[in-house]
């Protein structure tokens, strides 16, 4: 008898026949079992994280908010009070500002709002949306300053205008960077243009705050554009020292053949923490040592133990290779939680 061929079972596969939203369901469920099912420790973990993060950009936010409180009131101190009565100007934007002010009896205040709304779409295409925000405050905080706040004329005396001027002005500007935000676009403009052409930002700088001087001495009188001259002097400086910091910190690089002495010298001696690297030989005095590993220190001090630390090098390996450069800020380690060794 003719019997018809049987073909086996096959399963069908239960992906294939589910609904695509109906996965989509299965899925999200699983996942919310997934999370009510994680540990306590861990979910005291998430929140105590977002705590902390919270707290922190809480903290940062007051910080920056303070330091350009801060620049506001001393950029406006130094404009109305010293730069403005005797018609000097600055570098940069606030120099453009001060400069049509002096030329066309304008209110500086408007002025520096419409000369710096280019550098603001500059800062928000190049740093970000919070830039944007900050120096918008800032230039507006700024403009308030110097058309309601009621700042004495403390001196006639030019040099002292130049110097005073330029040193609060600067004051201001290096508070409000130090906070996330300019007072002068001037920089942002600058960073724009070296990203677009082959000249680095302080050639940048430079050719502008030259146009600007000469305008000044053509327009106001030579010895004016020299006052101004000084007073952006005294304003850079200032802004670089608000920003670098005094040079506190030191760091030490030492190569020796005595690098072990040398680690414990500086462990036990001056108490401070160190780092070190594997290194080979190079060229020097006894010629090419290539094959010679040797061991490289690297710590970070104090100036006030400069010349301890040199002390006890010479010591120790009066051939010893130091190098030394300057640190602006350290974070973390051992050098700002333990005291100097005595």
């Amino acid at each position: 008898m003719f019997r018809p061929a049987l073909k086996p079972f096959r399963f069908c596969n239960f992906q294939q026949i589910m609904n695509p939203q109906f996965q989509q369901l299965v899925v999200q469920a699983a996942a919310r079992k997934k999370k009510r099912g994680s540990s306590p420790d861990q979910s005291k973990f998430g929140r105590a994280r977002s705590r902390y993060r919270f707290k922190k950009l809480l903290s940062q936010n007051i910080k920056s908010s303070v330091f350009i409180i801060i620049g506001i009131l001393s950029a406006g101190f130094g404009l109305k009070s010293f730069l403005l009565p005797t018609s000097f100007i600055d570098g940069g934007a606030t120099g453009i500002s001060l400069l049509i002010t002096a030329l066309t009896k304008w209110p500086l205040a408007l002025i520096i709002i419409i000369i710096n709304i280019p550098f603001i779409i500059i800062g928000y295409l190049q740093m970000g949306q919070s830039f944007a925000v900050k120096t918008t405050v800032a230039i507006l905080g700024l403009a308030i300053c110097i058309a309601f706040f009621p700042y004495p004329i403390i001196t006639q005396d030019k040099l002292l205008v130049a110097v005073f001027g330029g040193f609060f002005l600067g004051a201001g500007i290096g508070f409000a960077m130090r906070g996330g935000a300019v007072l002068d676009g001037t920089e942002v403009l600058a960073i724009h243009l070296s990203r677009k052409s082959s000249a680095s930002i302080g050639d940048i700088i430079m050719i502008m705050n030259v146009i600007i001087f000469s305008t000044a001495a053509w327009f106001l009188g030579i010895d004016t554009a020299l006052y101004s001259m000084l007073a952006y002097l005294s304003a850079s400086r200032t802004v670089d020292f608000l920003i670098e910091g005094i040079e506190e910190y030191t760091g030490v690089t030492i190569i020796s053949p005595k690098n072990n002495e040398i680690s414990i010298m500086i462990a036990e001696k001056l108490g401070r923490g160190i780092t070190v690297y594997s290194g080979k030989g190079g060229y020097g005095k006894r010629g090419y040592t290539k094959d010679t590993n040797m061991n490289i220190i690297f710590t970070v001090i104090t100036r006030l133990e400069i010349s301890k630390l040199q002390l006890e090098i010479d010591l120790i390996d009066p051939n010893a290779f130091v190098v030394m450069h300057s640190i602006k800020d350290t974070r973390g380690g051992m050098i700002k939680k333990r005291p100097m060794a005595h």
